[in-house]
């Protein structure tokens, strides 16, 4: 009985150990897979983050190209406003003028009429 008993022991021990090693085995496994699993994750973190930092970059290329394109146009608005300012003052002498011109020219006439 003793015999056999211990022969049961000795079995279930084998038997214990096998499945501690098939345990230690899985979570070997377990422990390599999150651990690849953290690897990718680390990676898609910091390939996420560099296209974030590239976008931003050509952003504020961007946004600093439209900034120089407006004020060279708010500059270009402001020229031609005194452009046309010019031109206005302009007419208005050449409209005086022409007036006077007219008022000589109307004088001559009456006093050649005479």
């Amino acid at each position: 009985q003793l015999h056999l008993t211990m022969s049961e022991k000795n079995e279930l021990t084998k038997s214990l150990e096998m499945v501690q090693k098939e345990l230690q085995e899985k979570e070997s496994a377990i422990k390599r897979e999150i651990s690849e699993y953290k690897d990718r994750l680390l990676q898609a973190e910091k390939e996420h983050q560099d296209a974030l930092t590239e976008a931003n970059q050509k952003n504020e290329i961007e946004i600093k190209a439209c900034q120089d394109q407006m004020y060279l146009l708010e500059h270009f608005i402001s020229s031609q406003k005194l452009e046309i300012e010019h031109l206005k003052s302009s007419k208005e002498e050449l409209n005086n003028s022409l007036k006077e011109a007219n008022q000589t020219l109307g004088e001559l006439l009456k006093t050649k009429v005479r």
